[in-house]
């Protein structure tokens, strides 16, 4: 995002309700990929608000008031003229949904080469849409995921979020995905599936499957089977087969993809079935992050009633190391209660 990148360092102070009616609290604001980042005044961050779901709520009055969602479940109020200016111009340039072609200087050898490339597999959808998915980087991934999270939420609820949460959070990932993941774990109020990942390394979990389970296994299982659906199938190459060609090749030659179809692929992440990970793949992946298989196949089995046909759990009789402490646990579980 060309606006964006002009304000990459920029900070401000603001006032944050975490809730509506809650109290405000003095918080540091700054642009992060595609999100604004609100941190207390040591820096540590309390919440990621969405640049294309924020809702100005009081248009041309001072202090600027935003919110992430249309139930205003947030609040920032904003002071700094020059902030603000900041963010309606970056809330412009995502609304505008058109071309840049500037922005690819990052990530193409350069607009012609793209185009000529582009014109010599036309014809050949699947080598388009694999030289598109080969040269798309991964901050552009990340905007695409956290707009697609945007319209997701639309349906699910926003995204539930305390900072003592996303800190167990964020120790669940690594200890599921390793200590240098780039996962980022999102809790909304539903979610049918259980958990999907979405394109920039996103994962999105159900709150009432949090609820449900008495073991972060569960947590952790749910994890790795949207993580093996999504390793067998790039969530970005779904969008991009589900809209077609104009899109694939929109997104080479100018890294956009229309609101229109975020919104329609945000609708089908919601509505769709659970997806059935590979039995090999996911039997090597629960290995492979010393995960117990058995709380997950339970759980799945409670909630689908069929349970999925996995190879002999390796680690069954082992020693299985720490998932989570109780206090993460629980404050996980509680993520939307707060």
């Amino acid at each position: 995002m060309t606006a964006l990148d002009r304000y990459v360092r920029l900070e401000s102070e603001a006032l944050w309700r975490d809730e509506p009616g809650g109290q405000r609290r003095d918080v540091t604001i700054s642009f992060g990929d595609a999100t604004l980042v609100i941190a207390d005044p040591t820096g540590r961050p309390l919440a990621h608000w969405s640049l294309p779901a924020l809702i100005r709520q009081n248009p041309d009055a001072a202090p600027a008031i935003y919110a992430p969602d249309d139930d205003a479940s947030e609040t920032l109020e904003i002071v700094d003229t020059t902030m603000v200016e900041a963010i309606e111009e970056v809330r412009k340039a995502l609304a505008k949904s058109r071309p840049h072609p500037g922005k690819l200087r990052h990530w193409l050898t350069g607009g012609l080469i793209a185009l000529s490339l582009a014109l010599a597999i036309f014809w050949l959808p699947g080598a388009l849409t694999r030289q598109t998915l080969a040269v798309v980087p991964a901050p552009k991934r990340v905007e695409i995921g956290m707009e697609v999270l945007g319209y997701v939420q639309n349906q699910t609820g926003p995204a539930c979020q305390s900072p003592r949460a996303s800190t167990a959070a964020t120790r669940l990932g690594q200890r599921v995905f390793g200590p240098d993941t780039s996962a980022h774990i999102i809790v909304v109020p539903t979610l049918q599936q259980g958990a999907v990942a979405l394109p920039g390394g996103l994962f999105v979990l159900d709150y009432g499957m949090l609820q449900a389970a008495d073991d972060p296994a569960v947590a952790a299982g749910y994890l790795l089977a949207a993580h093996t659906v999504a390793m067998d199938r790039d969530p970005l190459e779904t969008i991009l087969k589900e809209a077609g060609l104009g899109t694939t090749f929109r997104l080479l030659t100018t890294g956009e993809v229309p609101d229109t179809i975020l919104q329609n692929s945000a609708s089908k992440v919601v509505e769709a079935a659970q997806a059935t990970p590979d039995p090999g793949h996911l039997t090597m992946a629960f290995a492979s992050a010393t995960i117990p298989q058995a709380p997950y196949l339970a759980a799945v089995d409670a909630r689908t009633g069929s349970m999925p046909n996995l190879e002999t759990d390796p680690l069954a009789g082992q020693d299985i190391p720490l998932i989570l402490d109780d206090s993460d646990w629980v404050s996980l579980q509680n993520i939307c209660n707060i």
